[in-house]
């Protein structure tokens, strides 16, 4: 079922924007399969791992600072940088697949419940006339 929300430019009451279940999904899945390809292939500080824990690129700075390049210095800024900013870009990929997921299943659940008390005790619909009544 689609999502019909209301405004537009100048605020009048035409439709703006529609959203399907459809495409919620598959945004919330897209979002999924970035998070775990970034989680595998942005992973550099983990690359080359060695037993003390650090991965060839930070063995790579420590050697260089150790060789007195300054260039040490500045790989492990860039690597500090680097990985807080796929941190970042994981953390908003979990939460979009996470939040569709979600409304996804909350408006389904909405729809039903609003079917529901829109219907007589025998179970057939409730006309328009009555339903109009719901918005005066």
């Amino acid at each position: 079922m689609g999502r019909v929300l209301p405004g537009g430019p100048g605020g009048g009451g035409g439709t703006d924007l529609v959203v399907n279940q459809d495409d919620l999904g598959g945004v919330g899945h897209e979002a999924f399969v970035l998070h775990g390809r970034l989680q595998k292939q942005a992973d550099i500080a983990g690359a080359g791992i060695d037993q003390g824990g650090s991965g060839s690129t930070m063995q790579a700075a420590a050697a260089l600072k150790t060789s007195g390049f300054a260039l040490g210095g500045e790989l492990e800024t860039t690597m500090s940088v680097w990985t807080s900013q796929v941190k970042t870009v994981l953390q908003a990929c979990a939460h979009i697949s996470n939040h569709l997921d979600y409304s996804k299943k909350a408006h389904a659940e909405d729809d039903a419940a609003i079917a529901a008390s829109l219907r007589n005790r025998d179970g057939s619909a409730v006309p328009v006339s009555r339903i109009a009544e719901y918005f005066k």
